[in-house]
């Protein structure tokens, strides 16, 4: 669904995590979706046009995304 001016609560930009040699660090990922949504985020931006998305491949942004969709799914399902 797409947002319009119905839209409530707090929908946050992510924060794309790294390993130190510029891997994505997936399990710190992880962690980050779980703090979002212990604190209430209604939803997320995965990686939005001005932060690290333009310097992924396209099957690192791929691996990002399903691994932010399956933790939210799961996270949602407990």
């Amino acid at each position: 669904p797409r947002l319009d001016e119905t839209a409530r609560g707090v929908y946050l930009i992510t924060v794309t995590p790294f390993h130190d040699d510029g891997r994505l660090d997936l399990e710190s990922s992880d962690r980050v979706v779980d703090f979002y949504l212990e604190k209430g985020a209604t939803g997320l931006t995965v990686l939005g046009v001005l932060g690290e998305a333009p310097k992924l491949t396209q099957a690192e942004s791929e691996a990002y995304v399903k691994r932010v969709l399956q933790t939210v799914w799961q996270r949602k399902g407990d």
